[in-house]
């Protein structure tokens, strides 16, 4: 049987580096991989559970007898537990998710249980008093995010992690509102987190996001704990965050889903996009995504899937331009026995395996005519005949389409029913090229080394400013998938933990090495003109704010100073 799509082994040794625990369970809940910091935290060797259910091994030692293995299986989503009890390898407080996994075809064929232990944080804030410096130079150390707040939600302290987490400095943050890092819905919890201290609750916890100080949005969760002084009245609240970045990116992973996250940018452009598309997402209506080759078209159209109420059926992609034209029609509606020499049996089409689904038309404008018409067919009646039957096969499919080309130029050439085009282009979102994104590509930069550096042995962390400003003077003509193989070929090369001008492809620094300006010359580099207008778009993002637009480049904000100045920038 064919697990996951990413090899449990890989899968172990990824979550080994970050100290999280994980079981993958089969569906009849038989232990087929567990990783040493599981090991660890349940006090279990590999060799004495393998092959063994896990509710005979686990049921007391680790879930504590509440098993959400049937809800994570039943609903095909994630389901977050915490478990505070004595095991073989002692007294624990674990947090647990059972996270579904998912064949090729999308069926759930088990689990995978990953587990924290949070028991020394748990003891450390019992037994230490708000106000020891001990307790906060051993939170600085923690590779958890932690902030304290007074009564009245001011940030009192901030350790290293959350600083790294939010991309914020405890300099910026400390005696300032809690709402400038968590944000307003994570603000109103502590009026939550009062109201619990006063049913003498202990904790108060939730998902969601925050947006980082490079303007990057990211999945959180947060635990609030109330904290007391020496007389035992309560003096503010302490908060863990926890990064679920990682977990999002192995959940994606393993389903080949997209959600929100995985979309990025500042820009007018793609917020505007942002600010249709859960419109879009909850309607069944056609949608035709246009844009450049690499902007990130099928990207979006996993987006739309996923927030819509389809988003437990499958998701089926077809490249129109990979297959050849005497295969296309059998591949996109199928066959019955006997429509031609060899076939042997019925073979359903993909717009039947998308059935109750959506189905992503990729480069659209290269569908041959004679297979238009049938196509029109189908979003108009939605059935259709399989390759020689006499029967019509309906389906019930949302169609997401995609295209590089202009198709009403298309049209015009003949070359494109118009009948079909205007049944594609009910919605028509437009991706732009990255050239005209230049400020979205230090975000850009920042989410594709983050997700990278996740699954990759390395010890990368930044980018030297000499090489990040061959990557923002770059125009990019593979757009964002070209960033992407630019940053993934960085990490292979760099062996420290920053990527220089010398890490980056060869032809890249060649390209702007060529296209320095010769000295002498009144002639101006269009790198510094790219440079300009980049620093002018960052620091409108930011509303003028320097520390912002400096963090956002990735440069000192003596940096930015001198180049405002050099570009006349400054008042």
């Amino acid at each position: 049987m064919k697990l996951i799509t990413l090899d449990p082994d890989r899968l172990n040794e990824m979550l080994d580096y970050f100290a999280v625990g994980a079981v993958v369970l089969s569906l009849e809940k038989k232990i087929i991989s567990i990783n040493k910091s599981a090991e660890l935290i349940t006090g279990f060797n590999s060799d004495d559970v393998l092959g063994k259910c896990c509710d005979t091994v686990f049921e007391d030692a680790v879930c504590g007898g509440s098993c959400h293995f049937e809800d994570a299986i039943s609903s095909g989503r994630a389901i977050v537990g915490v478990t505070s009890e004595k095991n073989s390898a002692g007294s624990h407080s674990i947090s647990r998710l059972m996270v579904p996994l998912h064949d090729e075809q999308q069926k759930v064929v088990g689990c995978v249980e990953m587990l924290q232990d949070q028991t020394a944080l748990k003891d450390l804030i019992e037994r230490v008093r708000y106000d020891d410096r001990r307790l906060k130079i051993i939170l600085d150390n923690l590779d958890l995010g932690v902030l304290t707040v007074d009564r009245g939600g001011h940030v009192t302290f901030f350790n290293a992690m959350a600083e790294k987490i939010s991309g914020y400095k405890r300099q910026q943050l400390l005696g300032k509102p809690c709402v400038q890092i968590l944000g307003v819905d994570f603000a109103d919890d502590l009026q939550a987190l009062n109201a619990a201290i006063a049913e003498d609750r202990a904790r108060f916890s939730r998902e969601g996001e925050i947006e980082t100080a490079k303007g990057q949005r990211i999945p959180i969760r947060v635990n609030y704990l109330p904290l007391k002084n020496e007389e035992g009245r309560d003096v503010g609240a302490l908060a863990t965050i926890t990064d679920l970045s990682l977990i999002h990116q192995l959940n994606s992973a393993i389903k080949d889903r997209y959600t929100f996250f995985d979309m990025i940018g500042k820009g007018p452009a793609m917020q505007k996009i942002f600010a249709i598309v859960p419109v879009v997402a909850v309607s069944d209506a056609t949608v035709l995504i246009g844009g450049p080759t690499g902007t990130g078209k099928d990207v979006l159209a996993g987006v739309i899937h996923n927030a819509s109420g389809r988003r437990d059926k499958p998701l089926v992609k077809v490249n129109c331009a990979a297959l050849p034209d005497n295969l296309l029609e059998s591949e996109m509606f199928g066959y019955v026995k006997g429509a031609f020499t060899g076939a042997d049996a019925d073979k359903p089409g993909r717009f039947q395996e998308a059935d109750g689904g959506t189905i992503f038309l990729d480069e659209i404008g290269d569908l041959p005519l004679s297979l238009q018409a049938k196509m029109l067919r189908v979003l108009e009646s939605r059935d259709f005949y399989p390759l020689g039957s006499r029967r019509p096969t309906k389906v019930d499919v949302r169609i997401i389409s995609a295209t590089n080309q202009d198709l009403a130029r298309l049209v015009k050439e003949k070359r494109f029913r118009e009948d079909l085009f205007y049944r594609l282009n009910v919605m028509c979102l437009e991706l732009p090229p990255l050239k005209e994104r230049q400020g979205d590509i230090p975000l850009l930069i920042g989410h594709i080394m983050q997700r990278l550096t996740a699954v990759r042995d390395t010890k990368v962390e930044r980018i030297d400013e000499d090489a990040m400003q061959v990557l923002l003077n770059h125009d990019y003509p593979g757009n964002v998938r070209e960033l992407e193989n630019i940053i993934e070929h960085a990490l292979i090369i760099c062996q420290g933990d920053t990527i220089g001008r010398k890490h980056l492809p060869l032809s890249l620094v060649r390209e702007k090495t060529e296209a320095a300006p010769v000295m002498g010359t009144d002639l101006r580099p269009p790198a510094l003109a790219d440079e300009k207008s980049i620093i002018i778009d960052m620091l409108n993002s930011y509303n003028g704010n320097r520390n912002k637009t400096a963090k956002a480049l990735s440069i000192d904000r003596t940096t930015l100073w001198r180049k405002m100045k050099r570009h006349g920038l400054l008042p």
